[in-house]
């Protein structure tokens, strides 16, 4: 954890404000660890022990977060833990000292990019529906798609449930007989999303990979192994969150005023029909 300024520290326990203990502070009536503190020390509220006129004050700790990028490979699900005792992705986390848990789902037979962490408003965040954090995905299929097939996949498809995708960034990086190799990027997060995507348009995933979600990317990570994302990662992950989550908000408050303004006309608009409710992301 950070080290705070004792007389921050103080304010946020609510045992003063922060001016009154820096003058308690002054008068020397506070320890950190059994030593006098000083105006301008600092402390780990989780770690360090504070005393005021000789009397140990109990500190509310804070909590620690953690935020992790695993290369998740094929063969482990994507869950805590599995009744029917197939491997997940917590068994590649056996070594880590804190309890995570993963941020939406890569399915067994995906690969890829998986966040873990355990700050349970960054995984709301970033797996909301409407915030729209983009995921980069390569995709192998079977059997070689055709022109038609990627701009239907790029201008959205009517899934068997009958639930229209949004439209998305598909790109070809090889195209061979019988085989073509997509990058495709989506802000949705509906279950299975890029199999059943392909699967309407007559394509069979052979293989999926995550590579990035925003602009976080996978890079050279070995499958197998995770590493803590950077504070700038973190920071762009909430920040493209929270950009969507305001474009969401804008884009209701104009579907809105435009009904108003054509009842105020005396000719109403039919109401568009509400989506599906879309849950949190599934895995892909």
């Amino acid at each position: 954890m950070a080290l705070e300024r004792i007389q921050k520290v103080m304010a946020e326990q609510g045992l003063c404000s922060r001016r009154a203990a820096e003058q308690i502070i002054l008068e020397g009536r506070v320890k950190v660890n059994g030593h006098p503190a000083r105006l301008g020390d600092k402390m780990d509220v989780n770690r360090d022990s504070l005393m005021i006129d000789g009397e140990r004050i109990r500190l509310v700790k804070k909590q620690e977060y953690h935020y992790l990028m695993l290369h998740k490979p094929r063969g482990f699900v994507t869950t805590t833990s599995d009744e029917r005792g197939r491997k997940t992705v917590m068994d590649l986390l056996a070594d880590y000292p804190v309890r995570v848990f993963p941020v939406g789902r890569l399915d067994k037979d995906s690969e890829g990019l998986l966040l873990l962490t355990n700050d349970g408003d960054f995984a709301n965040l970033m797996m909301h529906p409407s915030h729209g954090v983009s995921k980069l995905y390569r995709v192998t299929v079977h059997p070689r798609a055709d022109e038609s097939q990627v701009v239907a996949l790029s201008e959205g498809v009517t899934l068997e449930d009958g639930t229209v995708t949004q439209p998305a960034v598909v790109n070809v990086v090889v195209d061979e007989p019988g085989r073509t190799v997509l990058e495709m990027t989506i802000k949705e997060g509906k279950n299975r999303q890029i199999r059943r995507m392909c699967e309407a348009v007559g394509l069979e995933v052979a293989r999926l990979r995550r590579s990035a979600m925003g602009a976080v990317k996978l890079g050279m990570l070995p499958p197998g192994q995770y590493r803590e994302l950077t504070k700038s990662e973190g920071a762009a992950l909430r920040a493209a969150a929270q950009t969507g989550k305001a474009r969401a908000r804008t884009q209701a408050s104009q579907e809105a005023a435009a009904r108003r303004q054509a009842r105020a006309a005396g000719k109403a608009p039919a109401r568009r029909a509400s989506p599906r409710r879309q849950r949190p992301e599934r895995g892909e």
